[in-house]
């Protein structure tokens, strides 16, 4: 059967773990080379060794910081030098800072959850942009989430909400722009999901444990999605198979936004 990615070079941000890793090793599977990046170095090198061991193709720069665009301009060179270009980016990387109500909630929180989950994106499209262009077109995958359609209580975090609504408007301007010169955008925005970065909900404190179990209690699915099911849509996403698909933000979220559910148990 043909890969749906063969010879496709893609960037992946954040392959340390969790959606990253899961992207990386989906994505090789499909026949990408990939160019991950992570600030954690040894979670990264060990995505790159999982993904070499299965016959894939990979390198990883670690530690990078993508909201600094000399970070992000090596790491788009890398893929040029690597593999002699780039045909999608994946901004899957971000880190959430300010959690808790509003009226909690400090500027430098707002400040550092902004930067590490909507600059992050920008630094990383304006990096690979005038590639794309003169490839003459590609895909641009960005990371969105739940949390930019509603308010997903008893989990608070104003300046979470506003950076991923904020990268589902940079989505739709990157498709408008892009659309002359063959490039797609879209957003992805995964439900309850879990990561590292969500553990604390399954196996933290009693108080981490009961939110997690209400996050679980409103999706129909009755599950958390797995890194594995949000890696799936985004090699959708990235194959001519989606060529179609553009300026709009998918939902994987078990049904959770679309259906207003309540266990009859």
């Amino acid at each position: 059967m043909e890969k749906m990615l063969q010879g496709k070079v893609a960037l992946i941000s954040g392959t340390g773990g969790g959606q990253g890793r899961a992207a990386a090793i989906a994505f090789a599977r499909e026949g990408a080379a990939v160019v991950g990046c992570d600030v954690n170095r040894e979670a990264a090198e060990e995505t790159v060794r999982l993904v070499q061991a299965a016959g894939g193709r990979m390198i990883s720069l670690q530690p990078l910081d993508l909201a600094e665009p000399t970070d992000a301009e090596r790491w788009m060179e890398a893929a040029v030098s690597e593999f002699g270009g780039v045909d999608i980016l994946y901004n899957n990387a971000g880190a959430l800072h300010a959690r808790g109500p509003f009226d909690q909630s400090t500027l430098e929180h707002w400040q550092n959850t902004i930067r590490d989950e909507l600059t992050i994106v920008y630094v990383a499209c304006r990096a690979v942009w005038q590639r794309l262009v003169d490839r003459g077109g590609g895909i641009i995958i960005n990371t969105a989430s739940i949390s930019g359609h509603v308010e997903f209580l008893p989990m608070r975090s104003a300046a979470h909400g506003a950076a991923k609504a904020g990268i589902m408007g940079l989505t739709r301007t990157l498709a408008a722009e892009g659309a002359i010169h063959g490039i797609r955008a879209v957003s992805i925005s995964p439900g309850v999901t879990r990561t590292p970065a969500t553990q604390r909900f399954w196996s933290g404190t009693n108080e981490q444990r009961a939110v997690g179990a209400a996050m679980i209690a409103k999706v129909p699915s009755g599950r958390a999605a797995e890194p594995e099911d949000i890696a799936e849509a985004a090699v959708f996403l990235a194959s001519d198979r989606a060529t179609y698909i553009n300026a709009t933000d998918l939902l994987i979220d078990g049904g959770l936004r679309g259906v207003s559910f309540t266990s009859m148990e």
